[in-house]
């Protein structure tokens, strides 16, 4: 069986400018996280969120937001588990498609 695909969706401006709110991402569940991809991931607290992976830590990955000043991230919650990140976004669909 090949790779499972969905589709995201961004609420909330932490990951502006890159992302907005309401764009539509398409996901690869089980991808493999790289740093500086843009993943959906599971905080331990159960918040679903996209942010980009800032790098591999002892405790898991360290996701962070491209707009710091909005939203949480691992600043705030910690590392995210291999386990808990969802999915690798591969690109926006809406409304504007590009790969990311």
């Amino acid at each position: 069986m090949g790779p499972r695909w969905g589709l995201a969706r961004v609420r909330g401006a932490s990951m502006l400018p890159a992302l907005r709110p309401g764009d539509r991402l398409l996901l690869q569940y089980g991808g493999a996280p790289a740093e500086g991809r843009v993943v959906v991931a599971r905080f331990a607290d159960g918040t679903v969120a996209v942010k980009r992976v800032g790098e591999r830590r002892d405790q898991g990955w360290w996701l962070l937001s491209d707009n710091p000043a909005e939203g949480v991230d691992s600043r705030h919650r910690g590392a995210v588990p291999d386990a808990d990140v969802v999915g690798v976004v591969h690109g926006r669909v809406w409304p504007w498609p590009r790969l990311l």
